[in-house]
Order: C-alpha cells, then structure tokens, then sequence
C-alpha cells in the first residue's frame, strides 16, 4: 500500500493534528494517526487501513466544524485536504467537486466565470463537504433552499472500503443521508455531483443600521414582516460592532436581492424601507448595486483566521412579543469587540424534500463570540451558554453547522429523520467504523436537553 500515515508520536502528528482547523481555541483529542489522500483510490486505502488497524475513522473536509469534528481520540483522520478537482458540464449545468474545495474562495469564481451560480456557504473559505453534509445554509437559503437540495449525487467510500456513486436510483439510503446527517453519515465523501443556477444578473443590497436603543422596536417590525418579502432577497439582521458607525455594537438590517435587473431589486428591497425607526437609522443604504464578490469579502473580515471561536445557535418560533426578549442577551450583549449575532429570515417556510435534514423553523439564530487570547475563554463560553439558555423557551432545535453537541444536546432532525438515519447507519456501518456524531459519552439524542 501506497497511502502512508503520521501516527502520534511521530514528526508531524502535531501539525497533522490540526491542519486546516479554523477554530484555534485547539481541542486536546489525540488521532491514532492522520492520512492526506490525494486521490480517491487512496481514501479508499485508508478506509481499509483502519479496518486493518481495529480504528475508527474520521474525516475532515474543509476544517471549519467549530467543535473540530474531526479531531477525534483514537480515530485515523482522513484528511482530504488534498483532494482539489472541480469540473463542470456544459450540457446538464452539473459540477463536479471535492469535499475540501472551498465554496466561495474556489467553487464560486470557476462557476461565476462561467455565467454559473452554487448556493454555498457566505464565508468564501467552508469547504463543500461538510457544509452539504449538514443541509447547506447558504446565499438566499429562503428562496432558493438549501444547498443540499441542489446535489444530484454523491461518490462515497463506505465502511467495506468500496467506492460507490449514490443518488436518486442507486444506493437512494446514502443519498438520503448525505443531505443533513453531517458528521453521522455513514461513509466518506470523495466527490459532490452539483446542479448550479444562472449567475443573477444584478445584485443589490440594502443595509440600515441602528442604535441598540432601537433594538426591540426593529427586531419586532422584521419579525412580523419579513414573511412579506420576496423570496429574491436574503433577510439578516445582525448585530456587531462597527466602528466607521459606533464605538459600540449596532443592529444592522440588510437585505441581498440577487435578480435581472435594477427595477425588480428596488422593487424587491421596498418592504425595508417600512421600518419605524428608518427616520434614526445611523445608516441607510437603499437598494445599493453590489456583487457576490464584495459580499465575501465582508464574510472575510467578519470571520478573521487565527482566531478562536464559540458558536451556538437555535431555530425560533413564536410571536414577536416573545422571541424578540429572548434573543436580547444574544443580540444586545455581544462579549467581544469581533462577536457577532445574526438572526436569518426563512420565511415563508418551504416544504423539504425528502433528506436527512428535516428540521427547520422561520427564523434562525446563531451567536458568533471570537478573541484571541486564552484568558478569555471561560467567560466567553459562559456568556454563550447564557445566551442560548435565554432561548430555549422559543426555541425547536438546531442547525448542525453552528452546533457543538457535545456541550449543548439540541434536537436537529425530525423524529422520523432520525429513526430512518439510525436504520441506514445500521445497515451501513454495523462494525461503527466511522465515529459519528462527537456528542459526550452518551452519544446524540436528537432531543432538547431541557426537555
């Protein structure tokens, strides 16, 4: 065999270890050992490797898990860092990429140059793997779905070490799986098999910008108004600090219209001009043109490397005069000068198709809290795990991408999602080579802790 790997204790573990992982408040879990695979044979060798050696696997795609999913004790971590190739077909509009292919650094510019368009993640460096394998929630997810829902097939090494495409027709249970079961999916991804969209032809944004004294009188408009917006244009609110705005954090109000033409964004982006407190917005910028390109480059400055990070999230339900008190702290009391809160419009909720990802509610909110320094660790946890705790009343569960199970039990599929992964990780990995969900020693539950 070929394939070689870096055991622990040997030169280069260390590095191996965490290569490519964007959170650097660094787990201390300890790999039996690391492969970087540059060919699909190759994963292939690796899976069959840790067969041999009695260890588990896991893998790592593009290094963005905020809790490392991949970084797991005693497992052989496949690294696919290695595994670059992205090809398009002119004739169905599907491409064809590697999991660590990076989502608006790479796949974006090689599709837009092509008059194409993927739905990936916002900040330019997420791999596709695990991004796709969580659901997807990228550029206008409320329109235009999850990115999951845009995969026609998948090329997958299984646990019995063979190669095998799954889609639609054939092997329709890893099919099923790969659009939500994330890092409890039964296998290794090698290759994602996308259809695209046209590149829209204009894109135009409109941002407000206000004082948090207006917090509740904003966030309640939005709240009973953003259903009522075109399903062109991305809704995010979000609170940060901007300093060109305020020595302190402001509440922004921003909508993405990405359409045909200049008339139908100004027609799009009207509704954001009804807000109430429009009159003391410290900033207002109306129906703006912009580019995917400029709107990565914010994503770039908003997700700084060589930072470490806490991120939690939730799925809200409920009226405004609800809702709105218990994402105060979340919004209101950001830890950190590059902490960031958003809170996501997907309504009108769309039906699902049929996957593993099957849990949704029409707003969603993630809590950002970024440093740099270790002596700040434990109390940004803690206000973290205070803030999602202000939630819970209103909350139905969680998006997987932004969660960390193994601090926080959060339900993230439907009950009958769940049951069904169960039966297809059964059948699929019944020896549990691969380690699955990273969810303390009890494993997941699919289920709100609280409850």
């Amino acid at each position: 065999m070929a394939l070689s790997s870096v055991g622990r204790g040997e030169t280069g573990f260390e590095e191996a270890r965490v290569d490519r992982i964007f959170n650097r408040r660094l787990t201390g879990r300890r790999p039996a050992a690391v492969v970087r695979p540059t060919t699909e044979a190759e994963v292939v060798d690796a899976v069959r490797l840790a067969r041999e050696r009695g260890w588990q696997v896991a893998v790592r795609s593009g290094g963005h898990s905020w809790a490392q999913w991949s970084v797991r004790s005693d497992a052989l971590v496949i690294d696919l860092g290695g595994l670059r190739e992205i090809s398009y077909d002119d004739g169905t509009g599907v491409v064809s990429a590697s999991p660590a292919v990076q989502g608006g650094a790479e796949l974006g510019p090689f599709l837009e140059s092509r008059g194409r368009f993927f739905p990936g993640g916002h900040c330019p460096t997420v791999g596709i793997g695990g991004f796709l394998l969580q659901g997807g929630q990228g550029w206008n997810a409320r329109g235009w779905g999850w990115a999951a829902e845009y995969l026609d097939a998948v090329d997958v090494v299984t646990a019995s070490g063979e190669l095998v495409r799954a889609d639609a027709h054939q092997n329709s249970d890893l099919y099923w799986a790969a659009r939500g079961a994330g890092p409890g999916f039964p296998g290794v991804v090698t290759r994602f098999h996308l259809r695209t969209l046209p590149r829209a032809a204009h894109v135009a944004q409109t941002v407000h910008a206000y004082a948090l004294d207006d917090f509740d009188e904003v966030l309640t408009w939005l709240h009973e108004t953003h259903h009522t917006v075109a399903d062109t244009v991305e809704i995010v609110a979000l609170t940060k600090t901007d300093p060109t705005l305020a020595p302190e954090p402001v509440l922004l109000v921003t909508g993405v219209a990405l359409v045909s033409s200049p008339a139908v964004a100004a027609e799009a982006l009207a509704p954001l001009r009804l807000s109430p407190a429009l009159d003391r917005a410290l900033l207002v910028l109306d129906a703006v043109p912009t580019t995917i390109d400029e709107q990565r480059k914010r994503q770039l400055v908003d997700n700084p490397e060589g930072h470490r990070w806490a991120v939690d999230n939730a799925w809200l339900t409920g009226a405004a005069a609800d809702v709105v008190p218990a994402v105060r702290r979340a919004c209101t009391t950001l830890p950190t000068e590059k902490a960031f809160t958003i809170w996501f419009s997907m309504a009108p909720l769309r039906t699902l198709p049929d996957m593993a990802f099957s849990l949704q509610s029409e707003i969603y909110l993630a809590s950002y809290v970024v440093w740099e320094s270790p002596d700040d660790d434990r109390r940004c946890v803690s206000w973290l795990e205070r803030a999602m705790a202000d939630l819970e009343p209103v909350t139905v569960g969680q998006y997987l991408g932004d969660g960390d199970l193994a601090r926080r039990q959060v339900r993230f599929m439907s009950d009958q999602a769940w049951v069904r992964l169960q039966e297809v990780v059964a059948e699929r990995d019944p020896d549990g080579l691969f380690v699955g969900y990273l969810a303390g020693p009890q494993g997941a539950t699919n289920r709100n802790h609280w409850k």
